[in-house]
């Protein structure tokens, strides 16, 4: 998987994964005590949905999450929904711009909160810095966001969230990077709450990757997946997940109402499906 984010901008799968963000933030507020965000794999954080970087795949995302009734949406996906109709003056009358994870935690951090923005491309690192430069919240990073996990982590504030969100080029390697920086990670920061994006092509590669977290000595991981095709098809991407490690308290209750709705909207023809499962409960 050659992955380009700009090219995959409001697709279903980065609708799953930003509800699942929204979701996760919006408990984390509900707390007093400031906390520390980290984007491992941040990007450029704006999107052109009518720019020929996109391959259109917004058109069976988020512009047909935007179609929807938003009184019919659950709590997660009406304020997700709010946070991308409010991120421009445009997409009040129709989508053309994609906020990307930053903003979307910008949308909901706090003014005591903090945040570390990272991304290993220059380029995509640059424009971070340009979007973010004057908001104190943030720094921007240009470094590996797995070595960030290492060196930023735990933080003074010791609440907070880690996103892991990898490109997947070598999707089984990842995998195995991905289930090794959350097992490393939560043993260092027992407080924090940890959230990594994986894509679902075959389902015996996810079976193993979650056979191998479940075994980690993990404590309260949960899996959120949506497929709007069949695991094992030929499609380019069948579905994708989140998997939270400590996540706050009825989040999973969240979700399950969130993502039956998305499947609902994101596969109109019923293919695939969604689960929100705990892997290990303690």
């Amino acid at each position: 998987m050659k992955y380009r984010h700009a090219c995959h901008a409001g697709n279903f799968a980065d609708v799953v994964k930003h509800v699942v963000l929204v979701a996760t933030l919006a408990r984390l507020v509900r707390k007093e005590r400031t906390f520390f965000y980290l984007d491992t794999h941040a990007g450029r954080a704006r999107y052109d949905l009518g720019s020929r970087d996109t391959a259109g795949e917004a058109a069976h995302g988020i512009l047909r999450l935007a179609a929807a009734d938003p009184a019919r949406l659950p709590p997660p996906v009406r304020q997700y929904l709010a946070l991308i109709r409010a991120f421009a003056p445009e997409n009040e009358v129709s989508l053309r711009w994609y906020p990307g994870s930053p903003y979307i935690a910008a949308a909901l951090l706090r003014p005591g909160d903090r945040a570390a923005l990272c991304d290993v491309e220059p380029g995509e690192a640059a424009q971070l810095g340009r979007e973010f430069h004057g908001d104190r919240r943030f720094g921007v990073h240009c470094r590996d966001g797995f070595e960030a996990l290492r060196a930023l982590l735990p933080p003074p504030e010791k609440r907070g969230l880690a996103l892991i969100d990898p490109p997947y080029e070598q999707q089984e390697t990842d995998l195995e990077r991905v289930a090794d920086a959350l097992a490393g990670t939560a043993g260092r920061w027992p407080e924090g709450v940890l959230a990594a994006w994986y894509p679902i092509k075959l389902a015996a590669v996810i079976a193993r990757f979650h056979r191998r977290l479940s075994g980690a000595g993990l404590r309260r991981l949960l899996a959120a997946e949506l497929c709007v095709h069949p695991d094992d098809s030929r499609a380019g991407l069948n579905g994708s997940g989140m998997l939270l490690v400590n996540p706050p308290w009825q989040l999973d209750t969240d979700l399950r109402a969130a993502l039956p709705a998305l499947h609902r909207i994101l596969a109109p023809d019923g293919a695939g499906r969604w689960r929100v499962d705990w892997l290990v409960r303690e």
